[in-house]
C-alpha cells in the first residue's frame, strides 16, 4: 500500500515523519515556509491520519521508501520526530541510499529500554483505554507530550490528532478480531546507531521526558559526528508548541547553514 501523505513545494527533497501521538497534520505550521525552499513530502504513517492498518505485518521504513519510490524521489533529508525519528533511523537502516541527513526530534529508539516514567505513562494510558475512557487517554497524551509554550490551538490540535490514532488503531484491531486475524504490526528493525553514515542532527527538548532526553544522549553518544541541538523551551512536540520558533531553526538547518548551531 501507498501511505497517504502530501507533496508540496519544489527543491531539494525534504521527508517529515510524524510522531506516534500526531499524524502528518502536525508539521501545519511549518510546511507553508518550508515549500518555499524544499519539496516536502508529508506521509501518514500506517494506523495514523488516513493511512488504514491492515491486518499484518508491516516495515515503517519501507512504506516510507515506497512513498519515494512512487513519487520519483531518489533520496531525502529526513526529519522525524519521536515515531518518526525511529522510522527515519530505521530507514537508513534498510535503505541507506535513501537518505541524505537526518534531523532526529526528540526521536524513539526501539533498542532503548523504557525508562520509569515511560513505563508509568504507558500503564495509565493502556488502563484507561481498557477501560474504555478514550477520551481520558487522549486528554493524557496531550498533557504528557505538549510542552509549556503549547497554546490552546496547539493542544486542540493534537486532540484531534490523537483521537484519530486511537480511532484508527481501536477499529483495526476490532476488525482483525472479527476475521480471526492477529492485529497489524511493525516487523522490528535493527537499528545500530554506530552504523549511520550521514550527517545527523539530534534535537532535544528541554521539558521532554527523561527517557527520550537518554535516548538523545545515546544516539549523539554512537552515531558517528552527530551532532545535538538542546531547546531549553521545548517539550516533545516543538513544531506545534513554538512553530515560530522551530521554522526558522529547519530552515536553517536544512539549507546547511554552518552558523546554526554556534551559541
Amino acid at each position: 500500500m501507498i501511505l497517504a501523505h502530501d507533496d508540496s513545494g519544489g527543491g531539494p527533497s525534504v521527508v517529515l515523519l510524524h510522531a506516534g501521538v500526531a499524524d502528518r497534520r502536525m508539521w501545519d505550521p511549518v510546511v507553508d515556509g518550508l515549500s518555499q525552499v524544499f519539496r516536502v513530502v508529508r506521509p501518514d504513517l500506517r494506523g495514523f491520519g488516513d493511512s488504514p492498518l491492515p491486518a499484518e505485518e508491516y516495515v515503517d521504513a519501507d512504506d516510507v521508501a515506497a512513498v519515494l519510490d512512487h513519487l520519483g524521489i531518489a533520496d531525502a533529508v529526513v526529519v522525524g520526530n519521536s515515531l518518526g525519528g525511529r522510522v527515519a533511523l530505521e530507514l537508513t537502516a534498510r535503505h541507506p541510499e535513501r537518505v541524505r541527513e537526518l534531523v532526529l526530534v526528540s526521536p524513539a529508539l526501539r533498542e532503548a529500554e523504557p525508562g520509569p516514567d515511560l513505563l508509568a505513562f504507558g500503564a495509565r494510558e493502556e488502563a484507561l483505554l481498557e477501560a474504555g475512557d478514550v477520551e481520558a487517554a487522549v486528554a493524557l497524551n496531550v498533557d504528557t507530550w505538549l510542552g509549556p509554550r503549547a497554546d490552546d490551538a496547539a493542544r486542540a490540535a493534537l486532540t484531534a490528532m490523537q483521537r484519530r490514532a486511537v480511532e484508527v488503531q481501536l477499529a483495526a484491531e476490532a476488525d482483525a478480531a472479527e476475521r480471526g486475524l492477529a492485529p497489524g504490526r511493525p516487523r522490528h528493525v535493527t537499528v545500530r546507531p554506530e552504523h549511520v553514515a550521514v550527517p545527523t542532527l539530534v534535537v532535544s527538548g528541554g521539558h521532554d521526558m527523561g527517557h527520550f532526553r537518554a535516548v538523545a544522549d545515546h544516539l549523539v553518544a554512537t552515531v558517528p559526528g552527530a551532532e545535538r541541538l538542546d531547546l531549553d523551551w521545548a517539550g516533545h512536540l516543538p513544531t506545534l508548541e513554538d512553530p515560530d520558533a522551530i521554522e526558522p531553526l529547519l530552515l536553517d538547518v536544512l539549507r546547511d547553514d554552518p552558523t546554526v548551531h554556534a551559541p
